[in-house]
């Protein structure tokens, strides 16, 4: 079985993904009230974030003479 790397950026955009479920789930079940109006600037930093987490180990890589991760899947 090949080693697999993590891949941190997939990592932090899929737990910012989970959060705001579960922010809406809170919300429609009536116990948390919040303003909707803040979901677009989380997202943006959050996946702003998952980028600069990505970019950050592919430059890594790099530096240290391993290859990237492959992008495409075949």
């Amino acid at each position: 079985m090949a080693k697999r790397r993590t891949d941190w950026g997939s990592l932090v955009a899929g737990l910012l993904f989970l959060g705001l479920a579960i922010a809406f789930v809170v919300r429609g079940s009536g116990s948390w009230e919040f303003d909707v109006m803040w979901l677009l600037p989380v997202l943006a930093l959050g996946l702003g974030v998952a980028g600069v987490a990505r970019a950050l180990v592919r430059s890594r890589a790099r530096e240290s003479g391993g290859s990237a991760p492959p992008t495409e899947r075949g």
